[in-house]
Order: structure tokens, then C-alpha cells, then sequence
């Protein structure tokens, strides 16, 4: 009998229509000779799967659901593809460690982690990772313009500390600026990440583990026609995306050896995307880790799956039996 993979998509944040087009896209990857699939939606309060062309609630006590048949249907594999809260941040994959569910991507600790960009940066800032000088700005706190620039210099970078896809992102160049920017990420997020700029090439790397292989994925170099890789830039087509990436084979085995030591230093599952800017002297700079990458046919993993010469069906299966078989 086949195994009944959920892929769950939806969301709390401006990335729920990302996710709705992540699921469509593993939907097209995943195996469907061997597996059952379906798509699950969570959008605050509201759960519901789609089978057969109609929608049924999902019972939250169990994550099941009866279908128009009457028979009870329970799910073995969750392929988590939420970009933001509740399914990047830690709080999904609780869940599904209580029902005893085995899911896609890393566990609590480490999604908690990763979708915090400060404290993560932190964290593997102390590995010796360079990054970006940045502040932390909780919500409800004053704000001081002129001090951040004498920090940070300008122009800087506004964004949520917790939250992708550019939402709330913007590129700052005088302290009057400031507070609308801060006040533009808080819709995304309570807190905010303020960051000196780094001028370099921007690049982005995916990996993926299991019990018997480490594959670290080619590198993309993002080449945007905008002052920066914004939301325009990442889903209207004003960019450039090169895999592999236009980078000497020695900067490209450092990136692939951090790539694949971030994995390692976060405690990662499945796949994860690591996201850099080469500045000056070839100084590899950590921008954020993340760790339920977008899944469309045109995204960064996809692409580096290819440009690998590797079937994107063979490393879903890959992830599903490396949890399904532990």
C-alpha cells in the first residue's frame, strides 16, 4: 500500500501565496507511483486537505480526515512547505513530533533558530561565519535614526527578523528613511533586523542529508535588476539567476564546505538554502539560513537540482524514506 504524503502549505504571513505555488510544485516532484499525495492548507484557525477535487477539514487532534467515502484517512510523511510562520519557525514541527509524524525539514530547535535571522547570524558568527554588523529592534521600542547610522553607516538594510520572500524588506540610504522602513518590516514581524550593506555578489546554496549521502548542491549567483533581491526582483522576473554560479572552483568548494558545515552546525534536515554575499577579497559573508526553501519549478533548489544532473524525484524520495526509515 502506498504512503500517505501531506504536503502542507498556507501560512500566517505574505508568503502564502509562495507556499501555495511551493505545493504545486512538489506536487509535480514527488513520486506519484509511489506515493499518495495531498495538498493541506493551514491558514490560521482553518486546516483542510484537498482529495478528488473537494476540501475536507483536517482534525487537528490527529491530523486525519474523513473523506467523501466515510473511511478515515491518516497521513504517514508530512513534506512541510510553509514559508513563515507556523511551518518555519519551530511550532508545526512540534506538533508533528507529538503525533509522532515524521516531517521534511529540520526540528524545533533548529527552525526556531533559523527563522530568527539575528540570532541565528549570531550563533554561527561565533564558527568564525562572517556577517553583516546589524541591531535588533523589538517592537514598541524608540527608535534612534542617527545613532543607527553612526552604527551601521549607510545605506543600510530594514528587515523582519522573523519572515522571507523580501516581505517587509527595504534598502535604506539616510537616516530619515529609518523609522517608515522599521515601521514597513514590524507588519511582518515584531521584530526587526537593521543591517549594514555589503557590496559583493550575492549567491545562494542548497544542500540536503540522509543516512548514507551529504549532497551539496551547485552554486547560484543572483544578479538583480533592482537595487536589490526584492520581492519584484524574486517573483517578477527583474533578475538574473546563473547555476552554476560564476565563482572560481576554490570559492566555490569554501562555499560548498560552509554550505554543508552550516547544515551540520544548525542540526538541518532535508533541504536548506544558505544565502551569501562574496564581498571584496573573497570574503565569503553568511546573509540567512533557510531551512523550508521555495519549491516551484523556477526556484533556486530546483534549478541547482538540475544543474547537479540529478532528477528532483529521486531527492524527494530521498528525504520521504530517509525519515519514513529510521
Amino acid at each position: 500500500m502506498k504512503k500517505k504524503i501531506a504536503i502542507v502549505a498556507g501560512g500566517d504571513q505574505s508568503e502564502l501565496e509562495v507556499s501555495l505555488r511551493s505545493a504545486a510544485g512538489l506536487y509535480s516532484f514527488i513520486d506519484k507511483e509511489r506515493y499518495d499525495l495531498y495538498i493541506v492548507t493551514i491558514v490560521g484557525t482553518k486546516w483542510e486537505v484537498e482529495c478528488e477535487g473537494e476540501k475536507f477539514p483536517i482534525d487537528k487532534n490527529d491530523f486525519s480526515f474523513i473523506n467523501k467515502k466515510g473511511d478515515h484517512v491518516n497521513f504517514d510523511f508530512a513534506y512541510i512547505t510553509i514559508h513563515g510562520v507556523p511551518g518555519e519557525d519551530g511550532k508545526l514541527q512540534g506538533y508533528f513530533d507529538l503525533l509522532r509524524i515524521p516531517y521534511s525539514c529540520c526540528g524545533v530547535l533548529a527552525a526556531a533558530l533559523t527563522f530568527n535571522k539575528y540570532f541565528c547570524n549570531k550563533y554561527l558568527h561565533q564558527f568564525q561565519i562572517p556577517i553583516a554588523k546589524s541591531v535588533l529592534i523589538n517592537k514598541g521600542d524608540k527608535i534612534n535614526p542617527q545613532a543607527i547610522e553612526e552604527e551601521l553607516g549607510m545605506p543600510i538594510f530594514v528587515k523582519p527578523n522573523g519572515g522571507g520572500s523580501s516581505y517587509g524588506t527595504s534598502k535604506v540610504k539616510s537616516a530619515d528613511g529609518i523609522v517608515k522602513a522599521v515601521e514597513a518590516a514590524l507588519v511582518e514581524s515584531d521584530q526587526v533586523i537593521i543591517e549594514s550593506f555589503m557590496k559583493g555578489t550575492e549567491i545562494t546554496c542548497g544542500a540536503y542529508k540522509t543516512k548514507n549521502k551529504a549532497i551539496v548542491f551547485p552554486i547560484t549567483e543572483v544578479v538583480s535588476k533592482n537595487e536589490f533581491f526584492d520581492t519584484d526582483a524574486k517573483y517578477n522576473g527583474a533578475v538574473e539567476e546563473i547555476t552554476p554560479a560564476r565563482l572560481s572552483k576554490l570559492v566555490t568548494d569554501r562555499v560548498q564546505r560552509l554550505t554543508g558545515m552550516i547544515y551540520d552546525l544548525i542540526g538541518a534536515k532535508g533541504i536548506i538554502r544558505v544565502d551569501y554575499i562574496i564581498t571584496e577579497g573573497d570574503v565569503i559573508n553568511l546573509l540567512e539560513v533557510n531551512t523550508t526553501p521555495g519549491m516551484t519549478a523556477t526556484s533556486f533548489i530546483p534549478q541547482q537540482v538540475r544543474a547537479a544532473g540529478l532528477d528532483i524525484k529521486d531527492v524527494m524520495t530521498d528525504i520521504i524514506e530517509n525519515e519514513l526509515n529510521k
